[in-house]
């Protein structure tokens, strides 16, 4: 079984800051980590190769900075890893990065899974997933939460929904997207550290892929941010101090009055 699982380097959290004459998040000078959901991805394909043989292929798209992410999924256990990285690709929405990303897998040859996280913190919309599957043709199922039986080319499994799970029959080669639910991330090993510095990561450009030009980065990305606007916080409240029992009763009226002011009560 050979398992593909793109995973992508996303901003730290609290490190999150957005262009806003582009509408990109901005990447340069700012501490990165591999997006904590698809580490749940690659701890799936990891125990599907467990289960089942084969090998695992971690795939990512971003500036050369990314093969530290690359390298961090080889030392938990992936056999090998690809960079998808071209200046061309900079900018890129969902539609052109799911373009890029499924044409790097169909130049990859064969394979029988994808495994994708559900979605990448910076961005939030867990479009490239399906994105991928649309421009490959294939199957997909997301917010997959259990995997189970692998028969007759054909993979079962439970997807998360809203009135509790959906159990599903695909066939192979298909697309999923887990949720955190599907297992526990394992952690590097040094043994997976020793295999990661010393792996050998190829590098696919827009032009040893033979892409269109006219579906690359920000000029072929359909969707336009026009404005982006920075929530205001306020916390203009009141502090009011109780020391003995008739200021605890004055704290209560104060409070009462203004729910009651708010239109709370």
């Amino acid at each position: 079984m050979r398992i593909i699982v793109p995973i992508k380097q996303v901003p730290e959290t609290s490190n999150v800051k957005m262009d806003p004459v582009t509408g990109t998040v901005i990447r340069a000078g700012v501490e990165t980590v591999v997006n904590p959901l698809d580490l749940y991805a690659l701890e799936a394909a990891l125990r599907l190769k467990a289960q089942h043989g084969g090998t695992v292929t971690a795939i990512t798209m971003g500036p050369p900075p990314a093969i530290k992410a690359l390298k961090e999924a080889v030392a938990m256990g992936c056999d090998d890893a690809v960079l998808v990285s071209d200046r061309k690709f900079g900018g890129s929405d969902t539609w052109a990065t799911s373009y890029t990303l499924a044409q790097a897998v169909r130049k990859l040859g064969a394979y029988d899974l994808i495994i994708a996280g559900e979605r990448a913190t910076d961005g939030d919309t867990a479009q490239v997933g399906p994105g991928i599957a649309s421009w490959l043709d294939i199957p997909i199922a997301t917010y997959v939460a259990r995997i189970g039986a692998l028969a007759e080319g054909r993979l079962t499994l439970e997807r998360l929904v809203e009135e509790g799970y959906q159990q599903l029959s695909v066939p192979l080669p298909a697309l999923l997207t887990v949720v955190k639910e599907i297992a526990v991330p394992r952690l590097p090993t040094l043994r997976g550290k020793k295999a990661a510095k010393h792996c050998d990561i190829p590098v696919f450009s827009a032009e040893n892929m033979g892409l269109d030009p006219s579906f690359l980065g920000l000029k072929g990305s359909p969707t336009k941010v026009v404005k982006i606007d920075a929530p205001k916080v306020t916390r203009g409240g009141k502090t009011v101090q109780a020391g003995d029992d008739e200021a605890v009763s004055a704290a209560v009226g104060q409070l009462i009055g203004f729910l009651e002011e708010k239109g709370l009560v």
